[in-house]
């Protein structure tokens, strides 16, 4: 019996010991867990009972037209604001209970990015280094190594009232990444900007998927299709679907169209397709020459391809083009959003 007692004593201990390595690999691995997280404000649901998690090293596009609660999430998450209802752990940390450790990981760049116009950029981030728990030398250090990251080397002297909008929103970039957070929060990072700022400000923050989990919200459709591993998919306070762009492309591939040009009569080609029963739906036109040009709708989501490949080959036609159509992040957007937005109306 003596035995038995020692067995069962250690039969529980490396249970509990199991346990706890587990979860200390899931945390090691999760850098956002939310849970069942409710925002309300006087008579409004903002965020509505959302759940959600993200890898460390993700780069997470927040997806949503103006009022679909991207923004409130991101408050929530930055310890900006409380929650209404639900749970939100930031690197193993309860954002609500463990606010200390939880900021120390989190740099948030707001969508009006509240600089400070007439301090000189490399004063600025210095002052906020400070503010961050950061000494002289360390603030040294890190502001020397953010200017050179976000590309300010040029006008680190300037006053930021003067400088572009570009630069403005590099200067809060580099804000948010002086401290060394884990978490990196982005709301609307490039709204404003030109073309070419927009692109240089997308080239930063892809370059630091890997070394920082980076969360953005916007409601420009290629911002996520550019910038982002994966998408969640927010209206109305909900997070309607959260996937990576490509697997949200294979669901809704079913309904994927075929383009082929074939040289061959419009007619003929017309009857050839015709008699394919796995077609559904045919256009066509002539585009030069002898070449038509045709759309063909697969009915019961197969990919006819192959179907008109064999078909080209067995009736002696050349094959200029067969295609796949892709669906753009719009279509999905359009495709996930819609059965929410007709119970609306």
């Amino acid at each position: 019996m003596f035995y038995v007692g020692i067995v069962k004593v250690f039969i529980r201990r490396w249970r509990n010991y199991s346990a706890r390595m587990a979860l200390s690999i899931t945390v090691r691995n999760v850098m956002i867990e939310v849970s069942n997280l409710t925002k309300r404000y006087a008579g409004r649901t903002a965020v509505d009972d959302i759940s959600f998690t993200v890898a460390r090293g993700e780069i997470v596009g927040l997806l949503g037209p103006n009022g679909a609660g991207k923004s409130t999430t991101m408050r929530v998450l930055s310890g900006f604001m409380p929650a209404t209802s639900g749970t939100v752990r930031v690197g193993g940390f309860d954002i609500f209970h463990d606010s200390d450790e939880t900021r120390r990981r989190i740099g948030y760049m707001p969508e009006n990015n509240p600089l400070h116009p007439e301090m000189r950029v490399r004063e600025y981030l210095k002052f906020r280094a400070r503010l961050k728990g950061f000494g002289w030398k360390k603030s040294r250090e890190r502001v020397t190594t953010v200017i050179e990251q976000c590309g300010l080397a040029e006008v680190d002297r300037r006053i930021i009232g003067q400088l572009s909008k570009g630069y403005k929103q590099r200067v809060g970039l580099a804000d948010a990444l002086v401290h060394e957070p884990e978490l990196i929060i982005l709301d609307e990072p490039t709204i404003g900007l030109d073309p070419q700022q927009i692109r240089s400000v997308r080239s930063l923050i892809k370059n630091l998927a890997g070394n920082h989990t980076v969360l953005i919200s916007t409601h420009i459709l290629p911002e996520v299709e550019m910038m982002c591993g994966r998408v969640l998919i927010m209206l109305g306070g909900r997070v309607l679907a959260s996937d990576t762009p490509e697997n949200l492309q294979r669901r809704m591939a079913g309904g994927s169209q075929v383009i082929a040009e074939i040289a061959a009569s419009p007619s003929a080609l017309r009857t050839a397709c015709e008699n394919l029963s796995q077609v559904a739906c045919i256009e066509m036109a002539v585009v030069e020459g002898e070449f038509s040009r045709c759309v063909l709708t697969p009915r019961d989501g197969q990919d006819l391809r192959p179907l008109i490949f064999k078909l080209a080959q067995v009736n002696g036609w050349t094959l200029r083009e067969l295609t796949r159509s892709r669906h753009s992040l719009e279509d999905i957007y359009m495709q996930v959003t819609r059965p929410r937005t007709e119970d609306v109306e």
